[in-house]
């Protein structure tokens, strides 16, 4: 989707959806009570607490002197291994844990394993920086989206809210150069999108308009998601294929751009997986370390991607419609739109431009009736959605 395709969204979505009234009660309508009081106070300490630990670390300085000590490998110099472990545990591990433990994922065994393998030499010291570096990069992306939950959850508390949002964009600034890195590559404007996204975030909580706040929160989201797979199995410039070319002339160079693609997947892999899990599972194995990296098929990977997203997208629709004159509807309903516009390019080498434009066109007009709550008109604006994404996954086989 180019930028004015993402202006038309930003300008009918967002300036013309409903600012939503906030539901607070006074105190001569409700009392709390005793054991709630508590409850919101110990909430509220645990979010001063959380905040406190956030001032007493700079991540990014310090995720920037680890990766600068990683890189010395590409150079062929010595890594002090034990200075790289001793910023990690002491300053990035606890952050690392929190989102395991949310996420329910194994970050900080990934990255633990792979520093004492790079320090006693059972893993190429470059592969080590690489994982180091991207994991280390899905563990900011994924705070992000803890802060986005904060929030949701603090929404009504102004302060507590700002200070969230500017921790998000914080943590954004750590891995902004990713963002622009793929920008350049494919002549894209990730970049410009998130700080749209980011805009509508701020200007949503300024008009107490939760619903604004979750689609300008969908769209920086969403933006990021495309930025790692930009990095992974889009053509021409993902690890995917950047592998498989080395592969035929440098086998050393090729595993290194593998594990990058596998470290980088990581951050999207659970959403792929949870619905998509076939295709999620084949891209994993390809960029597994343990894949002879001759046998990565770029095609194949970028294909499951294709065929990934565009369920992500109809099952976005379907909640969409569940959710019918609801906020949730018209979420899903972005997001919807969003997933198509990650693979937008793949979309129009296997459909053809004017069918491309065809489906952003109807994505659109739906994200307009189901703000509007016409039923009938988004029923039918779906179905020729549905027709053309189950067309793109045929294609796509």
């Amino acid at each position: 989707m180019k930028k004015r395709d993402l202006k038309k969204i930003f300008a009918g979505l967002f300036l013309a959806s409903s600012v939503l009234t906030a539901c607070n009660t006074t105190d001569s309508e409700t009392k709390e009570k005793p054991e709630e009081n508590k409850q919101e106070e110990a909430k509220q300490e645990d979010v001063k607490k959380d905040e406190a630990e956030k001032a007493e670390v700079n991540y990014g300085e310090v995720f920037k002197e680890a990766v600068a000590e990683l890189e010395k490998a590409k150079e062929g110099k010595d890594v002090d291994f034990d200075k790289v472990t001793e910023l990690y545990t002491t300053n990035l591990q606890e952050l690392v844990q929190k989102r395991d433990a949310e996420f329910e994922d194994t970050i900080d065994q990934h990255i633990t394993t792979a520093l004492a393998a790079g320090k006693d030499g059972s893993m190429d010291k470059v592969v080590v920086k690489q994982i180091f570096d991207k994991l280390m990069q899905k563990v900011f992306y994924t705070t992000m989206k803890h802060e986005f939950t904060e929030v949701d959850e603090n929404w009504g508390n102004k302060e507590v809210v700002k200070e969230e949002i500017e921790e998000a964009k914080e943590f954004y600034a750590i891995i902004q150069t990713t963002v622009q890195k793929r920008d350049t590559a494919y002549s894209t404007n990730m970049e410009d999108a998130i700080a749209g996204g980011f805009a509508e975030i701020e200007k949503a909580v300024e008009a107490d308009d939760k619903l604004g706040f979750s689609l300008g929160k969908q769209v920086v989201d969403k933006t990021l998601m495309k930025t790692f797979y930009f990095a992974t199995g889009a053509t021409p410039n993902g690890y995917a294929t950047k592998a498989a070319a080395s592969a035929k002339e440098n086998a050393e160079e090729a595993k290194i751009q593998q594990a990058e693609g596998w470290a980088f997947y990581q951050s999207i892999f659970s959403y792929l997986n949870k619905h998509a899990q076939e295709d999620a599972a084949f891209i994993q194995k390809q960029f597994d370390l343990q894949t002879d990296v001759k046998t990565l098929d770029p095609v194949a990977v970028n294909k499951a991607f294709v065929r990934g997203f565009s369920k992500i997208a109809l099952h976005e629709y379907d909640e969409s419609v569940e959710n019918w004159g609801e906020d949730k509807s018209v979420i899903t309903a972005l997001e919807g739109a969003l997933f198509i516009d990650v693979i937008g390019e793949d979309i129009k080498a296997l459909i053809g431009e004017q069918e491309y434009n065809a489906l952003n066109e109807k994505a659109q007009k739906y994200l307009e009736e189901a703000k509007g709550k016409d039923k009938a008109a988004g029923e039918a604006t779906l179905k020729e959605i549905r027709a053309a994404l189950e067309t793109v996954i045929e294609k796509a086989k």
